[in-house]
């Protein structure tokens, strides 16, 4: 991602971070090929906090392999934010039924670029009638 801002944080500060706060706070799957890690998706609750495919891996199914483990557990629907610039995460995750319900003009990321929400829902079985009180 091109667009990013530079580096702010040391390869150990970030490997920190996944041990403490991601894998501590985040329903975490891990995609391996071969013994090596491949990709991961990071789930908080109902919010996709995170998938990475490493980008040589790219266009092969990993990221819909990890994000097909994501919606499986998600009955009650899954949101995300995504870069607006990345537009590629964008076309990934509309192909899988995402919906935009909300942008932002990056001041609440610490990025500070502008992105999006996006929100899956599960499709509701034929016949089902919600009911209301």
């Amino acid at each position: 991602m091109p667009y990013l801002p530079a580096q702010r944080y040391t390869l150990a500060e970030v490997i920190d971070w996944i041990r403490d706060v991601v894998l501590r706070t985040c329903r975490t799957t891990v995609a391996v090929r071969r013994d090596e890690v491949v990709g991961y998706a990071a789930v908080e609750g109902a919010v996709l906090d995170q998938l990475y495919v490493r980008p040589d891996l790219l266009r092969q199914g990993i990221g819909t392999l990890l994000l097909d483990e994501v919606l499986r557990d998600g009955s009650g629907g899954v949101s995300l934010r995504v870069f607006q610039q990345n537009t590629e995460a964008r076309a990934f995750y509309e192909r899988h039924g995402f919906v935009l319900i909300d942008s932002s003009d990056g001041s609440d990321n610490m990025e500070g670029l502008p992105d999006m929400v996006l929100r899956w829902m599960p499709a509701r079985e034929p016949g089902l009638v919600e009911e209301r009180q």
